[in-house]
């Protein structure tokens, strides 16, 4: 459906991917996984923004992607998994207007995070993700931001506002790897207030000010474990 959809524009593209992240979260569903979101608001649906996560699992790209589908997220990949041939997720990687990285080659990636920037989110107001982490905590547990990436998208898009979000236990959906998913799995995501920018700003303190709310999410949802 991505093929024909992208030979009518970028937007039916955009919509069939949306629609395919949709239904990789419905069949999680159908696994067992319950999902619950928290909103902190005031973010337009649909304003181009900056979500910058925490990364637990490689089905944390799904889950934003169908929980922020108005945005019309692009993403942040390893080169690779454009290369792997993943049914209908690597096709989308190539074509899809995403930030395609080679980790052993920092100028190369940071240009393209730059260019994610500037055509998607300045140019055409679509929105994206990144995971300053660079890499899946696999354990659930936070590791140290490396805010390059996250600097060069913010520099590309000065006037987007940078969005915390805070995704805990998708990486028990892992635990097996896929035989099978476990049955019952809770995944929390918070969607975070917008920080909004300003000329002159301190980007390490706005990416500092996210990691913060991130950090105090996942605190405040282990201490509670038990509840709700």
């Amino acid at each position: 459906m991505q093929r024909p959809a992208r030979a009518l524009g970028r937007r039916p593209h955009e919509v069939v991917v949306n629609g395919l992240q949709k239904s990789l979260v419905a069949s999680l569903r159908l696994a067992g996984t319950r999902f619950a979101v928290e909103r902190a608001g005031g973010l337009e649906a649909g304003r181009p923004a900056l979500f910058v996560s925490n990364h637990q699992s490689m089905f944390d790209i799904p889950i934003l992607g169908a929980i922020l589908a108005p945005h019309y997220l692009k993403f942040v990949s390893k080169r690779e998994l454009a290369r792997r041939w993943i049914p209908s997720i690597s096709y989308n990687l190539r074509r899809g207007g995403n930030a395609l990285i080679d980790r052993n080659d920092r100028a190369e990636a940071l240009e393209a995070i730059r260019k994610l920037g500037a055509e998607e989110v300045a140019g055409r107001g679509v929105s994206a993700s990144i995971f300053p982490e660079g890499t899946r905590a696999r354990g659930g547990v936070l590791g140290p931001f490396r805010p390059q990436g996250t600097f060069a998208l913010m520099a590309a898009a000065p006037d987007a506002p940078v969005v915390p979000v805070a995704i805990d236990n998708s990486w028990r959906l892992l635990r097996h790897g896929l035989r099978p998913v476990p049955f019952g799995t809770r995944v929390r995501v918070f969607i975070g207030s917008p920080i909004e920018r300003s000329p002159g700003e301190d980007a390490g303190a706005v990416v500092a000010a996210a990691q913060q709310q991130i950090q105090d999410v996942l605190a405040h949802w282990r201490t509670n474990e038990g509840e709700g």
